[in-house]
């Protein structure tokens, strides 16, 4: 049966950029001796997601610059895919960017958070402005990946709008606690769109990170069983480590075929509220963006 295999790089930061490269790419290497056919990092890893104001700038770096294209030639090389996660440098202030190079080495998909912090520090980054997915070359063969980052995690939009463009597996780089609550967000985007979600998260010590990255299948209920099942496949503990999460790609696709959510009974028609730009109290927040 195919399987699609990820690795949740649940590292902590090692310094400066070039640190956190030599530490990136020791850790992608021990995902492909486990077998992995893609690596995930946690949010922001050039610089560790490190907040301020100055630093946005300063450590801002080219999409397609040295950091990134180390990645690609080491994807090409392990044949695996790499999700890299960085402060990427754009016109307008820097974006919170994943690039997904897959196991030839080609960049095939971009990725800008679109829920930006704006409550916080990353209101001084450029928000993203579309979700995106793309057919993953693997050994199991296509798989229908897109990404979201932390925070867009708690707008069920995110997910929903993958899941309309095929997504099978999400892939979610993170740096926050996770808590049972933001868990359980990922439970239900899994079980919601029907489609398999994987969290890679910094271990604890990292500022205010826990670890717990995670991964849902999103298939509740199994032929024949009388009972739904824990859609969690993997939950790793605090400690840093590389975590192998296995996706049942036959299994998640026969689901998808039979089952009754994704977009199998929505009404669309009467969700145009949802495109409605105006916000009403007691959501009003003077750091709201568009």
């Amino acid at each position: 049966m195919p399987t699609f295999k990820v690795a949740l790089l649940q590292i902590a930061p090692a310094g400066g950029l070039q640190e956190n490269l030599e530490k990136g790419l020791a850790a992608c290497r021990k995902a492909a001796a486990m077998g992995a056919d893609a690596a995930l990092f946690p949010e922001m890893w050039s610089n560790g997601y490190r907040l301020g104001a100055d630093g946005w700038t300063r450590d801002a770096i080219d999409l397609h610059g040295p950091f990134t294209q180390h990645f690609a030639a080491l994807a090409a090389q392990l044949r695996m895919a790499i999700d890299v996660t960085l402060l990427e440098a754009h016109p307008g202030g820097p974006r919170n960017t994943l690039a997904l190079f897959d196991r030839h080495g080609r960049l095939v998909l971009t990725y800008a958070k679109v829920h930006t912090c704006d409550f916080d520090a990353e209101r001084a980054l450029t928000q993203g402005e579309r979700f995106v997915t793309t057919d993953l070359d693997t050994a199991a063969g296509p798989v229908r990946v897109g990404a979201m980052i932390c925070y867009d995690r708690e707008f069920p939009e995110s997910a929903r709008i993958l899941m309309l463009q095929g997504a099978e597996v999400v892939l979610v780089p993170n740096a926050c606690p996770m808590e049972i609550n933001r868990l359980s967000q990922l439970r239900a985007r899994a079980f919601e769109n029907m489609m398999g979600i994987a969290t890679c998260n910094y271990p604890a010590g990292v500022p205010d990170c826990n670890g717990h990255s995670s991964a849902f299948d999103g298939v509740a209920y199994l032929p024949g069983a009388g009972a739904s099942r824990d859609t969690c496949i993997l939950e790793a503990g605090g400690e840093e480590g590389v975590f192998l999460a296995e996706f049942d790609l036959a299994r998640m696709r026969a689901y998808r075929e039979s089952e009754v959510h994704g977009n199998a009974f929505r009404r669309p028609r009467l969700y145009a509220p949802l495109l409605s730009e105006e916000v009403r109290p007691p959501f009003v927040r003077s750091a709201r963006r568009g």
